[in-house]
């Protein structure tokens, strides 16, 4: 699998844009006549612009993402509906386009209607700079930032095994609202491998389980997630298991950078658990580590505090002997055992503790604990919880 540098734009025939106005922006993905395929919150509140898209991709075609952000269009009732569509409508009628070709997605305050005096003149000035170049997948990551400090971008080229080369590129915004089944977070992927709806709803929805489900900032599960994949059907292959191989890695990558990027965060934090009976309990308990609030703290203030990590395995649903746990604090090169099957291993050695401590002062800490009941493993991704965090959202409207 070989990285590539241009972001979204990776996929030459994939046109974008973005352009910002204070608080709000707007990005446009133009490629006509895709195939495309949603996922989204499962909360039950959730915002206009997913009922607009939804409706939109009912034929599984579409030619062109709308993204604003400074304003979630949620809570809006049919106001919002109707203010989603004149969005859409302006970029169908820029494009030439069907108003039903337009998919719409929206980030930002939730329960305010949508301020179109401002963001229709930015549409128009993000619709006018529409192309395939790094600036232009620079300025279209960009605009639809809220919270987040940085964009996030994620592209790969990769040949099946009749050997088609094809590529997967991708972008979304995610910092804070950010809980399983996704959070405050907007993915937009695209591939040039030609794929029936189906299949690319099946690979979407696989690619989703182990990447942005799998994130946890805050524990709060947002309104406006979505994530759409559009294929542009210009390489002609047979679908194989290194499609999901890309897929799975862009999505994750971007996942990753989601929590790294949590709000006020300064730790990424990775926990893997392994020695589960099932793939469901081995998620039930890499996100219950992962959420816990004292597990968050223990990290932004470098405490390897295995009692924290060991009650947020107790509550996590799943059954297990707790004479019989592992616990280690690691990196990428080494790990900590401070739990050894139900023993305490720092208690006989301070060395270790010291050594824990250290790992924890690092910016990448990976906890992995094991219960020892079966061969099932997966990796949770998420981030400490600073006084910042607290900041951010306390002014978050204003």
């Amino acid at each position: 699998m070989k990285l590539l540098d241009k972001g979204i734009c990776s996929i030459d025939s994939v046109k974008v844009s973005g352009y910002r106005k204070g608080k709000y922006g707007v990005s446009i993905i133009y490629h006509e006549n895709s195939t495309c395929v949603g996922v989204y919150t499962k909360n039950k509140v959730y915002a206009a612009p997913i009922d607009i898209t939804r409706k939109h991709l009912e034929n599984g075609k579409i030619s062109a993402i709308i993204v604003n952000s400074g304003n979630a269009n949620c809570y809006t009732k049919e106001e919002g509906i109707k203010k989603g569509l004149e969005l859409a409508q302006l970029t169908a009628d820029t494009l030439k386009i069907p108003l039903s070709d337009v998919a719409v997605a929206s980030t930002g305050v939730i329960g305010r209607q949508m301020p179109l005096d401002i963001l229709k003149p930015v549409a128009t000035k993000s619709l006018e700079k529409l192309g395939n170049s790094r600036e232009n997948a620079t300025e279209a990551a960009n605009a639809i930032l809220t919270t987040d400090t940085v964009k996030k971008e994620c592209a790969v080229e990769h040949t099946l095994n009749d050997g088609t080369v094809f590529k997967v590129a991708g972008m979304c915004k995610g910092s804070g609202m950010i809980a399983p089944n996704m959070g405050t977070m907007l993915g937009f992927v695209t591939t040039d491998l030609e794929l029936p709806q189906d299949v690319l709803q099946e690979a979407l929805n696989e690619s989703i389980k182990k990447s942005f489900n799998m994130v946890v900032v805050d524990g709060d599960e947002s309104t406006n997630d979505t994530v759409l994949l559009l294929s542009t059907n210009e390489v002609k292959g047979q679908y194989d298991e290194r499609f999901q191989e890309a897929l799975d890695y862009v999505c994750i990558s971007l996942a990753k950078q989601i929590a790294r990027d949590g709000e006020g965060a300064e730790k990424f934090m990775q926990v893997e658990a392994s020695g589960c009976e099932t793939l469901d309990d081995a998620i039930k308990l890499s996100k219950s580590v992962v959420s816990s609030s004292l597990v968050k703290t223990a990290l932004a203030g470098a405490d390897p505090n295995w009692g924290r990590i060991i009650s947020s395995m107790g509550y996590s649903g799943v059954d297990f002997d707790q004479d019989n746990v592992s616990i280690s604090i690691g990196n990428e090169t080494k790990d900590v055992i401070i739990v050894d099957k139900g023993e305490v291993t720092t208690y006989s050695n301070p060395e270790l503790l010291e050594e824990a401590e250290n790992i924890m002062k690092e910016k990448t800490v990976i906890i992995k604990v094991n219960i020892h009941k079966g061969d099932y493993s997966t990796t949770a991704y998420g981030c400490d919880l600073t006084c910042e965090y607290v900041h951010i959202n306390a002014d978050y409207t204003t």
